[in-house]
């Protein structure tokens, strides 16, 4: 039996910590909010994420964005003051420059470090149908693709920090559907179409909508499955990647826009929220706000 470690029980790790409960029953938990770890009902609950660590093979975390990531690992009592030699695998969408931050630290205690992002809602992964992107070196990866695979799909991307940069891209695409997506709906609607025939041609062509017709359709965006604000922190871990890059993304950066006025607004809804200024009429015909 492999023993397992996660850190982070937000909605992404509860979902990751419950798959990975059937590879170690007595997997360990830590949370910040230790009352949310606690209701998982599994395996055992740690006071710290050094305490979670210690006796672990492979360490999942799963957090918020860098600066919990950096609390989680390099805290007084962060996972790399236990001196575990495990194989870390981070899984935030926290950007590359965290992963090249972490990779020395956690070389020093004779672990590894993988970065291994998912692709895919809460739901995917407790159904093990999401996809996982990974950076690292081939051994590491094979050492954990059998708790990888419980989550979904694997897929190895190239070296260490390669699939922190992927997800960067994947969420800045998202940003540009969901955008478009409810310029296209209240744009439809205006043209004199019906409500649920824009969606549903919408949705046949851009899949990520179909979960999340309440928002379009009926300005219902709680539950959030991914809040504005998250979505947000992404966009611009994306954009400062690509500036770096010397990239050319003018409608990355119009998405991201409209993402960053709505994160504003309402920082807890659903992504589904930027449909909300479409409908006041608040987009100018230039795309900027009023």
């Amino acid at each position: 039996m492999t023993r397992l470690a996660v850190l982070g029980t937000g909605k992404m790790g509860r979902a990751i910590a419950g798959r990975l409960a059937a590879i170690d029953p007595d997997i360990a938990l830590w949370n910040r909010t230790r009352s949310r770890a606690e209701g998982l009902g599994i395996g055992r609950v740690a006071a710290t994420p050094a305490d979670a660590v210690r006796g672990a093979e492979i360490v999942v975390s799963s957090l918020t964005g860098p600066d919990a990531v950096r609390a989680a690992y390099l805290g007084s009592s962060g996972a790399l003051s236990a001196r575990e030699p495990a194989l870390y695998v981070e899984m935030s969408t926290a950007g590359p420059d965290l992963v090249e931050e972490l990779l020395p630290r956690v070389e020093e205690t004779g672990g590894r470090l993988l970065d291994a992002p998912i692709l895919g809602a809460p739901g995917a992964v407790a159904a093990g149908r999401a996809a996982v992107l990974v950076g690292g070196g081939a051994p590491d990866v094979d050492r954990a693709r059998e708790a990888l695979s419980r989550l979904g799909e694997v897929r190895h991307v190239g070296p260490s920090g390669s699939a922190a940069r992927l997800k960067l891209v994947s969420n800045a695409m998202l940003a540009a559907i969901i955008v478009e997506a409810a310029e296209l709906q209240v744009a439809g609607e205006a043209a004199g179409l019906g409500r649920d025939d824009v969606f549903w041609v919408l949705a046949r062509l851009a899949t990520p909508l179909g979960l999340r017709q309440a928002g379009y359709l009926e300005d219902r965006h709680e539950p959030a499955m991914f809040a504005v604000r998250d979505l947000r922190k992404d966009v611009n871990l994306a954009l400062a990647l690509f500036a770096r890059s010397g990239a050319s993304t003018p409608l990355a950066a119009a998405a991201a826009a409209r993402v960053d006025e709505t994160s504003q607004r309402w920082p807890g809804l659903d992504i589904t929220a930027v449909i909300r200024s479409y409908r006041a009429g608040e987009v100018s015909r230039s795309g900027s706000g009023d």
